[in-house]
């Protein structure tokens, strides 16, 4: 059975000695985001995960629109990368989620807008959302 793993990418670690300007530190880490690793070592945290089969339920609580096809994106490609463009976009849509559905689908809602909320005091954190079997 597939999983749904979410996971925050947090830490960089670049083989230079030289400080890197702060343009060419988000280049990297959106580079890090789509999965370009070209001399530089990811650290991912592993978040949280539910099964592909909830996913898709909870997916399917969210009103239609651009976060409901954001968080599709994982059904179609596999892997979604969620960064500071789409925080309050996806916040938004899973509110009503947090407050009002049952679990685990208000817990799992919760978990991911707090994680929203970080990425938008640190916009360098992103999110990859991969499905593993």
């Amino acid at each position: 059975m597939a999983d749904v793993v979410f996971w925050s990418l947090r830490q960089k670690f670049l083989d230079s000695d030289e400080d890197m300007p702060a343009q060419a530190k988000q280049v990297m880490y959106y580079s890090l985001a789509i999965g370009h690793h070209v001399g530089v070592i990811d650290c991912l945290n592993k978040e949280f995960s539910c099964p592909l089969d909830q996913y898709q339920q909870w997916v399917d609580l969210l009103a239609p629109g651009e976060a409901r096809r954001k968080m599709q994106g994982l059904l179609t490609f596999g892997e979604i990368v969620i960064d500071s463009t789409h925080t309050n976009l996806l916040a938004t849509a899973l509110a009503p989620l947090r407050d009002d559905q049952v679990e685990p689908f208000a817990a799992w809602s919760a978990n991911l807008i707090a994680l929203l909320t970080e990425i938008t005091h640190e916009p360098a954190i992103y999110l990859i959302v991969r499905r593993v079997l």
